[in-house]
């Protein structure tokens, strides 16, 4: 397994993969509005034999702590194509994305997610839960990728324009 940054050419087999691993449309048409839009900061494809089979994408979000901002990232959407699944390269995506995220600067990053899967890497429910967001939840994780970023802090996650039209359950359009 190769994994590397993706490019333009990638959008197309990479938008078959979500359609294919989540079964709907949508997580494929927000990697394209993001993409598009220019918020893929941080996009990674896993290869086989030149062939895509796992995704993963973070794109910046405001996080309003205090009378501060944490410089975060959204990570969504993660996927394997089916046939590829619980062989680690979710994992291997998720620790390369990590490890980028950590080179750049990033502070932290928040995941919609299985706690049970996104708790390996230190992501936390309870971090998440001081914070506002169209995705609160038991599935809202946060993880400070530098110490003190978000712990015992109480604000406001706002997500870019392609996040809030699909949990408003509406279709964006390409830039």
């Amino acid at each position: 397994m190769d994994i590397k940054a993706a490019t333009a050419a990638d959008l197309a087999p990479i938008s078959k993969l979500h359609d294919a691993a989540f079964g709907t449309p949508h997580e494929g048409r927000l990697v394209a509005d993001l993409t598009h839009s220019d918020l893929a900061v941080l996009s990674l494809v896993a290869r086989e034999n030149g062939t895509i089979v796992g995704h993963i994408l973070f794109s910046p979000l405001v996080i309003d702590v205090d009378d501060d901002t944490v410089m975060g990232l959204a990570l969504a959407p993660l996927a394997v194509l089916p046939p590829h699944q619980n062989r680690g390269i979710g994992t291997a995506l998720t620790r390369a994305g990590l490890v980028a995220a950590v080179q750049h600067d990033w502070q932290a990053v928040i995941v919609l997610g299985h706690p049970s899967y996104y708790s390996r890497f230190g992501f936390s429910a309870t971090l998440a839960q001081g914070f506002e967001s169209p995705f609160a939840g038991p599935y809202l994780m946060a993880l400070e990728l530098i110490p003190g970023a978000l712990s015992g802090r109480k604000g406001k996650i706002i997500y870019p324009p392609p996040f809030t039209a699909l949990a408003a359950g509406e279709p964006q359009n390409a830039l």
